[in-house]
């Protein structure tokens, strides 16, 4: 991803593309699908994986490029650090609880956690996120795209 520029041009994205029922082609057509990470930038590898985003970047750009966007139908709020800015005090006590509450903030947005390999293990912990969430999901964006 870093090489290329191309965001989610990796495992992660791979991932996320199946989550959504969409291929490479539907996924990077930004006609249909808007992606916008909390930050433009890489903010570079922590202890326990990557930092977090710089805390001044989307407090500068994120709502005034949102309000370019007003068709939004279902946003992808993908980790922490996004259900935190999206969701503030409607997020969950840990991102868990948070994706397990789905259905509150459904269906305009869906907190999800990050797709990333190195999350293997919390999908494996819970395998209500595939089994429940997951077919809504797809479902949905596939609605949303024909």
């Amino acid at each position: 991803m870093h090489e290329t520029g191309i965001t989610f041009n990796d495992p992660s994205g791979d991932r996320l593309r199946d989550w959504m029922g969409v291929d490479r082609g539907v996924f990077y057509d930004a006609a249909r699908i808007a992606i916008l990470p909390m930050g433009f930038c890489y903010p570079g590898t922590g202890n326990s994986g990557d930092l977090p985003p710089r805390p001044e970047c989307a407090a500068h750009w994120r709502q005034p490029l949102l309000a370019f966007l007003p068709n939004i139908a279902l946003m992808l709020v993908i980790g922490r650090y996004a259900h935190a800015w999206h969701l503030g005090e409607r997020q969950k006590g840990s991102l868990t609880d948070t994706v397990k509450s789905w259905k509150e903030y459904w269906p305009d947005i869906l907190a999800l956690p990050h797709p990333s390999p190195r999350n293997n293990m919390w999908l494996r912990r819970n395998p209500w996120f595939e089994e429940e969430i997951l077919p809504v999901l797809k479902d949905r964006v596939g609605q949303l795209l024909t």
